[in-house]
């Protein structure tokens, strides 16, 4: 039984890191196309065409929160559900009756945009200069819905491979359409890009999501109301929870803009793009793998808390090793994604790194509310966290510019680490392992040991001084990820298969 036991554990644990590496794959493809949309951006358009960029994606994605019903994450659940039942019909009619409400809440959010364009440019811009931009915008909020009917379909019915190759050829047509209208065009060319760049994501998807067979069904309105409603509650509580994000986010990007200008929105959005989309391939993994697996365990506590454990030791260990050269090398790096004008964001960076350990730990125990349908505790807990983030977020801004949002982010992460451990052990007698705890304090130690070298020493004796601690992150990193899943062994049938 131990023996057995043993070999479960292990296969979780690939069964995690395969993921990773499925998604972690795309997200370093995703990368280097981010990393060519983001130099051709800041080289031709500047801190303030970025700046210009974010604030339009920013408000046509908060529209998109408050009407999508937060289908994207709830129709998963259920369509995830009606596969494992193995009932071809079931598949079917949920299936139609996801493709039935993306539509329905795409056209709304394209409505409420292109009717509210004038007060949006207003709101966002301080004018009306932007509500031309923002009706032609309007559009995108239905194939961005329409494409993400495509993404759950993939990701309920467990076709990983699809939706990785779905992700990666979206981006790179994406940036082929978008960065020779940047050259041309320049800042007139930012809207053409957004809106072809929404229109090849959805052809894209809508390709790979047309090779699965799925059975033609006659679902009726009253069916598709009945059936949807469940969606709809749950995806609608989700929605509140994503409206804050995104609300929050917004704010204060519009308070930045008010009281920096333009150019620090620029400043900020660049460095929330590293911090996530850069170092942010663990949460990929989470969202499309992680959720779907954990749902399926979540009515038991004791197994939800081992895959808990599970996936935070993976992502702190996969983590970690980017984070301190993060540390030690962020001038670099933001020089080598942007360009010198960006150098602003350094110091923010350093403390929203050190804020990643507490994120990517909480979100290991937070997905536990959505796998078991929580849907209102689930509310509650974002409303919490959102409502003291952006107060720290407009405090640290007003206190001390851009560091103090590298702060604030720490700050926030901390509390909130510290507010889903208290729920998930209440609720449903949650704890890490002492296992855990040891990889989170070890790596987080040498994190810190880089964070005051890059701040006290001074460069190029900082680069030499940080060098022997990323190695000795990475070292334990892959030392203790062998133990789990062997790495050595894979490694050795790779280079064999490869002679």
């Amino acid at each position: 039984m131990a023996k057995e036991e043993v070999s479960n554990e292990n296969n979780s644990y690939r069964q995690i890191m395969k993921a990773t590496s499925i998604f972690g794959g795309v997200q370093v493809f995703n990368i280097v196309i981010s990393i060519l949309r983001s130099k051709i951006i800041a080289l031709l358009l500047g801190p303030s065409g970025m700046g210009i960029a974010g604030l339009l994606t920013s408000t046509t994605t908060f529209i998109g929160s408050l009407t999508n019903f937060g289908l994207g994450i709830s129709s998963v659940k259920d369509i995830a559900a009606a596969y494992g039942s193995g009932d071809e019909l079931e598949i079917a009619k949920v299936i139609t009756v996801v493709r039935r409400l993306v539509w329905f809440t795409g056209l709304l959010g394209s409505i409420v945009t292109f009717f509210l364009a004038p007060w949006l440019s207003d709101l966002s811009f301080g004018n009306a200069e932007y509500s031309f931009a923002f009706r032609w915008l309007s559009i995108t909020l239905l194939f961005t819905q329409l494409t993400s009917g495509q993404y759950v379909l993939l990701q309920g019915l467990r076709r990983l491979n699809y939706l990785a190759k779905a992700n990666m050829l979206g981006s790179a047509f994406g940036l082929l359409v978008s960065a020779p209208l940047y050259y041309y065009y320049q800042i007139d060319g930012i809207v053409p890009a957004i809106i072809l760049t929404t229109i090849i994501t959805l052809v894209v998807t809508k390709y790979f999501s047309g090779k699965i067979k799925i059975a033609k069904v006659d679902v009726s309105i009253e069916d598709t109301k009945l059936r949807g409603k469940g969606m709809m509650i749950m995806g609608f509580m989700l929605s509140l929870s994503g409206i804050m994000v995104v609300g929050a986010s917004y704010v204060i990007r519009i308070f930045i803009s008010n009281t920096g200008g333009i150019e620090d929105v620029g400043l900020f959005s660049a460095g929330f793009a590293i911090i996530n989309t850069y170092v942010g391939l663990v949460f990929t993994a989470m969202s499309t793998d992680y959720y779907p697996r954990l749902s399926g365990v979540a009515h038991n506590n004791a197994k939800a808390r081992i895959m808990i454990n599970q996936q935070a030791d993976i992502a702190i260990l996969i983590l970690s090793p980017v984070l301190v050269v993060f540390l030690i090398f962020i001038n670099w790096i933001v020089i080598l994604l942007y360009s010198t004008k960006f150098a602003p964001i350094d110091t923010m960076l350093h403390w929203m790194a050190l804020g990643m350990y507490f994120k990517a730990a909480s979100w290991s125990i937070a997905f536990i509310l959505l796998a078991k349908g929580a849907s209102k505790l689930f509310f509650w807990n974002e409303l919490a966290s959102n409502i003291y983030g952006l107060g720290l977020n407009l405090l640290g801004y007003h206190l001390m510019g851009l560091e103090g949002l590298g702060i604030s982010f720490l700050i926030n992460y901390v509390l909130y680490f510290i507010q889903v451990l208290l729920l998930s052990k209440y609720k449903y007698k949650f704890e890490f392992s002492p296992e855990f705890y040891k990889i989170f304090i070890l790596q987080f130690s040498l994190a810190l040991i880089c964070f005051g070298i890059i701040k006290f020493v001074v460069t190029p004796w900082a680069y030499l001084c940080g060098l022997p601690f990323i190695i000795v992150s990475s070292w334990y990193s892959f030392k203790e990820l062998d133990k789990r899943i062997d790495i050595k062994s894979i490694i050795s049938k790779f280079i064999k298969k490869g002679k």
